[in-house]
C-alpha cells in the first residue's frame, strides 16, 4: 500500500479544527497520538447498540462483546509478532504493564542486594516500579547513561551487567531524545547472564515495526493512546517461560477460577493477570486502531517520519538559538529543545499555542535524563504520520517569533 499523506490526515477529524484561530499543528504525539475516525466509529458503535460486560454472559449483547475484545488479543499479537496469543495481557497501558512485572514476576524472585539495570533514559513509569522494589526489598538499581548525542552504546549496558544482575529494565526508543535503543543485542547479553529484559515500547511501536520473537525479550508493553487508540487500553506482551513464573497481582473478576473459604484457585493465563471489569470499549478500539496501522503498513508510517525526521533536523539545525537534546543519527521523529537567553519551556509553548501549534514542555517524566543533560525542563516537538513538512516549517516559524519575543 503506498501512503497518501493527504488521505491519512483526512481521517483523523481534529487535524480540520482551529485553535486561537490558527489551523491546528498537532505536534504532542509523543504525549497521546490523535484518533482516526474509524477509531471513533468503533467506540461509538460499542457503546451505542454492542455494548455489555464480558465473559461469562449467556446473552447476545455479552457474547458479541466477548468476541470483539478477545480478537483484539490476536491483533497485539501480530502487531507484536508474537506466535502465542496467549502471551498477550490486556492492561491500560505501559505504566500497569509495568508494575505487573515488578509485583508479580521480580517482588517473588528478586532478592536483596539483586540488581536491575536501567538507561538514564527511562520514563518514570519504567523507574518508579523498580524504586519501589529498591525500598522494600533492598534490590540494587544501575544506571546506565548516554553519549553526548544521546545515543545508548549497547556495550555500556551489557558492561553494567554482572552475576547479581536479574533484570535489565529498558526503553526501545526514549521519549524526550529520540534515540533507538539496539534491545536485540542487549536482550542477548542479559539473557547469557541468566537475566531478564522488560522493554518498554510505549513510544517505540507507534514509529517501526516491532518483532518481540526477533529481540527475543521477555517482557514488552505497549500503550493505546500512543497507537491512535483510545487512553486506558494497552497490553503487554510476555513470553510464555516468564509468565509461568508469575503470580497473580490484582484478584478479582475473571482472574480466578473457583474462590472458597480456604482456597482458590486461579484461571489460566492470560486472564490469571487481569482482574476486574476490563476496559471493554477502549481495547476493542485499540484493535481498530493497530488494524489500521497495519493496514497502512508500519513500514509506511516509518518511511514517512523518517523523511520528517531528516527534513525537521536540518530545519532545526539551522537555528543556531536553539539547543536540541538528543542527536543520535537513526533517532525518531522527536525533538527536545531549549532557547538561549531567559525563555523557559513553558514560555515558548504558550507562545507556539498562540499560533496554533501544540508541543510538550516540562521534564516529561524522565527527570533522572532532564538532570543527566542539566536541564530542569525542555519542549518537545514529536511527529507523527499524520504530520507535514509545512508543519516542520509552522514550527520552524514559531520558535523564529519566540527567539524575537525572548531573544
Amino acid at each position: 500500500m503506498t501512503f497518501n499523506i493527504t488521505k491519512v490526515r483526512e481521517d483523523f477529524p481534529i487535524l480540520k479544527r482551529e485553535v486561537n484561530g490558527k489551523p491546528l499543528v498537532y505536534l504532542d504525539n509523543g504525549a497521546s497520538a490523535q484518533k482516526p475516525q474509524v477509531v471513533i466509529d468503533a467506540i461509538t458503535q460499542a457503546y451505542s447498540s454492542e455494548y455489555a460486560n464480558v465473559h461469562r454472559g449467556l446473552h447476545y449483547l455479552s457474547n458479541l462483546a466477548t468476541d470483539k475484545y478477545e480478537s483484539v488479543r490476536s491483533k497485539v499479537a501480530k502487531f507484536l509478532n508474537s506466535s502465542v496469543e496467549d502471551s498477550i495481557v490486556f492492561n491500560s497501558g505501559t505504566t500497569e504493564g509495568i508494575n505487573l512485572i515488578a509485583y508479580a514476576w521480580a517482588m517473588p524472585r528478586l532478592q536483596a542486594g539483586d540488581e536491575i539495570v536501567l538507561s538514564i533514559m527511562e520514563h518514570h513509569a519504567n523507574i518508579i516500579p523498580w524504586h519501589f522494589l529498591r525500598e522494600r526489598m533492598g534490590i540494587k538499581l544501575i544506571w546506565v547513561d548516554v553519549d553526548a548525542n544521546g545515543n545508548l552504546d549497547p556495550e555500556r549496558m551489557i558492561a553494567a551487567m554482572t552475576e547479581r544482575t536479574k533484570l535489565v529494565a529498558i526503553t526501545h526508543l526514549s521519549n524526550v531524545l529520540g534515540t533507538v535503543v539496539d534491545v536485540k543485542t542487549i536482550t542477548k547479553a542479559a539473557h547469557d547472564l541468566g537475566a531478564v529484559v522488560l522493554v518498554d515500547g510505549s513510544q517505540a511501536a507507534v514509529h517501526m515495526p516491532i518483532d518481540v520473537e526477533d529481540i527475543d525479550c521477555d517482557f514488552y508493553s505497549i500503550t493505546g493512546h500512543k497507537l491512535y487508540g483510545p487512553s486506558g487500553s494497552g497490553a503487554i506482551y510476555i513470553k510464555p517461560e516468564r509468565m509461568a513464573e508469575m503470580r497473580p497481582f490484582m484478584g478479582g473478576g475473571d482472574m480466578i477460577r473457583d474462590v472458597g473459604r480456604e482456597v482458590i484457585t486461579y484461571n489460566d493465563a492470560p486472564m490469571k493477570f487481569e482482574a476486574g471489569t476490563p476496559a471493554i470499549v477502549q481495547q476493542i478500539g485499540l484493535g481498530v486502531a493497530l488494524d489500521y496501522m497495519m493496514d497502512i503498513g508500519m513500514e509506511n508510517i516509518a518511511s514517512h517520519e523518517k523523511v520528517l525526521r531528516d527534513y525537521a533536523r536540518e530545519r532545526l539545525d539551522g537555528l543556531n538559538w536553539l539547543n536540541i537534546q538528543g542527536k543520535s543519527l537513526s533517532k525518531a521523529a522527536i525533538f527536545s529543545f531549549t532557547l538561549n537567553g531567559p525563555a523557559h519551556a513553558h514560555d515558548i509553548s504558550t507562545v507556539l499555542d498562540k499560533k496554533g501549534i501544540a508541543v510538550r514542555a516540562g521534564h516529561h517524566c524522565a527527570q533522572p535524563l532532564m538532570e543527566h543533560l542539566g536541564v530542569s525542563s525542555t519542549c518537545r516537538a514529536s511527529f507523527a504520520m499524520y504530520n507535514t513538512k509545512g508543519e516542520v516549517d509552522k514550527l520552524v516559524d514559531g520558535l523564529e517569533f519566540c527567539q524575537e519575543l525572548f531573544g
